[in-house]
């Protein structure tokens, strides 16, 4: 039996994991895109579902068009989630829909509007539309998604040939109001905009020495999605020279939406040297001008809110090679241990740029202040070490960030995550017999200036 052009059974598949799909659910231009492609969806309803302001809403108005648009809606709403790497949403669809194969009474989506609640009366009104529809309220208290996933199952996670596919956990009403007095304000719809920059292959006539970064493209996908979950509104860009790197970071650094928005986020990925990275034809972009670009004096707009960078690159050319515990183990046999290559990033040599000071009318801050940094590897005084990435599953640094966000974001400030990422990578190693990696180390770093907490409250968003 057809209703509004979806089957029955999918449409009830919908209706009962319509919680956690709200909850889960990442719609980001890549889904939406592969929907188009299928007719599923016209642009115009792409440019309206896209346009919401956070994941809940996008997800809400997805919802609330699929069963009206035919019979394939739900085969390529599946397919979709498994090219966007949700599959575990995927999965729970399906079986859901095999599970109501016999017929059982129709449920019917009504086409409600989503709330925007700026005043008491209407966010009443919604509420009640809301609770007369056969979706659930898009709250933070929804059902359980999973069962809590084992250390042990982690563990294999890690050690797959793709990352973590566990969703970015969400934060509970009890812990933002117990904390938000304490720490930064991050709770604009959505949190941020977040540049990911990630030069994989390089120009073989400009910059012959720089090899193709394999595993790259696996590292800014982890990125996009991640930060997507976080609720950031993410742009990709691959594969640019050091000049074009500069446009899109000057060009991201003077949007004018940062002044709604709580916090920015850049990530960078290429080839790199201490305190420079390579554009794909081999010329250096000083990370010293890539801070300037957001500090209080350059980027009004976000001052006093916190700036989050993620550099995965090398800083030197030295290989960890590790030392031998004085009271441990002969041999450690940690499933962190690398089973494919690791190879290391970037050459050469670079000074850092410094430029004046500029002074601030009315109350004065700091040139530079709210930021943190995060780094694939150290700086030290007599060494500046490489960063290691695995071919299939990406980096190091970006696989323990990718974990750490999504399990500990709900509860735990970003320098803790920060902390728990040096931690982990400490005790990974490579492993690749007969080579100069294997049992290679590798130890990350962060600098800070942030002056408060920073948690992230996942998929959090306070009623008014």
């Amino acid at each position: 039996m057809l209703e509004c052009g979806m089957l029955e059974r999918d449409k009830r598949a919908l209706v009962s994991r319509s919680a956690i799909l709200l909850k889960q659910l990442v719609v980001d231009e890549l889904l939406i895109q592969s929907l188009q492609a299928d007719e599923i969806l016209t642009e115009g309803m792409a440019e309206n579902i896209m346009a919401k302001q956070t994941s809940q809403q996008r997800s809400w108005h997805l919802l609330l068009l699929l069963p009206k648009r035919g019979p394939k809606a739900f085969s390529s709403f599946c397919s979709a989630l498994k090219e966007t790497q949700q599959q575990h949403l995927h999965e729970l669809l399906t079986q859901s829909s095999e599970k109501d194969g016999k017929e059982a009474p129709g449920v019917r989506f009504q086409p409600v509007e989503e709330p925007v609640m700026p005043t008491t009366e209407k966010k009443s009104e919604a509420r009640r539309r809301f609770i007369d529809s056969s979706l659930p309220l898009p709250t933070q208290e929804v059902v359980a998604a999973k069962r809590a996933r084992t250390q042990e199952s982690m563990e294999f996670s890690l050690d797959a040939d793709s990352p973590i596919n566990t969703p970015v956990l969400p934060c509970s009403s009890d812990f933002y109001l117990s904390h938000r007095h304490k720490s930064y304000q991050m709770n604009s719809p959505p949190r941020g905009f977040a540049l990911v920059i990630s030069n994989v292959t390089f120009d073989p006539c400009a910059a012959p020495e720089l090899d193709t970064r394999k595993g790259g493209e696996v590292d800014d996908e982890v990125l996009r999605k991640v930060f997507t979950e976080l609720d950031y509104i993410v742009t990709v860009h691959r594969d640019l020279t050091a000049q074009g790197m500069r446009a899109c970071i000057e060009e991201f650094s003077r949007r004018p939406g940062h002044g709604t928005m709580d916090s920015c986020v850049v990530c960078l990925l290429s080839h790199g040297v201490e305190g420079a990275i390579y554009g794909t034809d081999g010329q250096l972009l000083q990370l010293d001008w890539v801070f300037e670009s957001f500090d209080n004096a350059h980027c009004p707009l976000l001052q006093n809110k916190p700036k989050m960078f993620f550099i995965q690159a090398c800083r030197g050319e030295e290989m960890d090679c590790g030392v031998e515990q004085v009271d441990g183990p002969v041999r450690t046999c940690s499933p962190s241990c690398e089973q494919r290559d690791a190879g290391r990033e970037g050459q050469g040599d670079a000074s850092a740029r410094q430029r004046g000071d500029m002074g601030r009318p009315r109350i004065k801050l700091p040139q530079r202040s709210d930021m943190i940094c995060g780094f694939a590897s150290l700086k030290g005084q007599n060494i500046c070490t490489a960063a290691m990435r695995n071919t299939k599953r990406g980096s190091w640094f970006v696989q323990e960030l990718d974990k750490r966000l999504r399990l500990h974001a709900r509860d735990t400030h970003l320098a803790d995550i920060m902390v728990q990422v040096n931690l982990h990578i400490k005790e990974r190693e490579g492993y690749a017999p007969g080579t100069a990696h294997h049992r290679c180390k590798e130890m990350s770093e962060f600098t800070s200036s942030l002056c408060k907490d920073l948690y992230l409250f996942p998929k959090y968003q306070p009623q008014y």
